[in-house]
């Protein structure tokens, strides 16, 4: 095993990461679920509303589960909306996992929450994720004037693999000349199926996520064999990014996933968009869902809530010039 300088804080939770093994993705969903049961529901408050409802399937596809999160009470005036996608690398999660913090976004900012239950691989395998996207969207743009949502102001987000489905859908919505995201926000995002960078090729016994792990999440979502990944499914692929919505972007120090999250950002901001980019010392993959009490943790998580605060403002802000 590498030497890791993680930060204090950090190091303490190592030895109680959750095993993730996509050799086995069956048991791996089991064990995590049942690691999930020792823990008490995550509670949003009596100020935040958190109800399920299911959108119709695009082009024949089914149904998707959608946990909408809000203010309980009625806002002034039309709200932001973020449309966000859960980690898992491709086969692993469930839409629950972004209630916390979108439950934090619609307290602290104003924004009412969109997590998609999307359809998992290997069992659903591109495109169904950005299937799943559209019909969310579709959704949301539907009832809008229902749910109070501004459709001037959406927005869209995920983390990890749930990021790569953001951007793929941010991409495709753009080639096709459907509605634009304002804003998308990114943390520890999956962008490429490439794992040839330093920290791809260095990082193969970091903690949750390696890159053993990281190539057989892509051989689930694509297919073994599946040779160049589409640029919806790997974004890092598009031969431009321009016309992407404001970024704001988060990596870990050792995350297999880290250089190609750099470089990803380098790109967005070359072709011209605004973009933020932060990198977290002493950190592994999703540490800050892990080491919740660490310093570093409380930043990173602080920074993805405060971003959107900005875009938040910044989208009000063009409306009343």
């Amino acid at each position: 095993m590498m030497s890791y300088e993680f930060d204090p804080e950090v190091a303490a939770v190592v030895p109680y990461a959750p095993p993730v093994d996509l050799r086995n993705i069956v048991g791996t969903r089991q064990l995590l679920a049942e690691a999930a049961q020792q823990f008490p529901a995550f509670d949003p408050g009596p100020d935040v509303s958190v109800l399920t409802h299911s959108a119709p399937g695009v082009a024949g596809a089914p149904a998707v589960d959608l946990i909408v999160v809000r203010p309980a009470s009625a806002p002034e005036r039309a709200a932001p909306a973020l449309l966000w996608f859960h980690g898992g690398g491709f086969v692993l999660g469930d839409a629950k996992e972004g209630v916390p913090l979108l439950a934090a976004a619609a307290r602290e900012h104003g924004v009412i929450g969109v997590s998609v239950q999307y359809r998992l691989a290997p069992e659903h395998r591109y495109p169904a994720p950005i299937a799943d996207g559209e019909s969310a969207l579709r959704w949301v743009l539907d009832r809008s004037g229902e749910l109070g949502i501004d459709p001037e102001q959406l927005f869209v987000g995920g983390q990890s693999a749930g990021a790569a489905h953001a951007v793929g859908l941010a991409l495709k919505l753009r080639d096709s000349g459907g509605p634009r995201f304002a804003f998308q926000l990114l943390d520890i995002p999956v962008v490429t199926d490439r794992t040839d960078s330093p920290s791809a090729r260095d990082y193969h016994d970091t903690p949750v996520w390696h890159r053993s792990n990281a190539e057989l999440s892509w051989d689930a979502y694509l297919g073994e064999g599946y040779g160049t990944a589409p640029e919806y499914a790997a974004p890092a692929r598009a031969d431009s990014l321009a016309g992407l919505p404001p970024t704001f972007l988060s990596v870990n120090q050792y995350d297999p996933l880290r250089d190609d999250g750099i470089e990803f950002a380098r790109r967005l901001a070359h072709e011209g968009i605004a973009t933020e980019l932060h990198l977290y010392p002493g950190t592994f993959h999703g540490s800050a869902g892990i080491a919740l009490s660490a310093g570093v943790s409380a930043r990173q998580n602080a920074d993805l809530l405060a971003a959107l605060g900005r875009a938040v403002r910044v989208e009000t802000l063009g409306q009343t010039t």
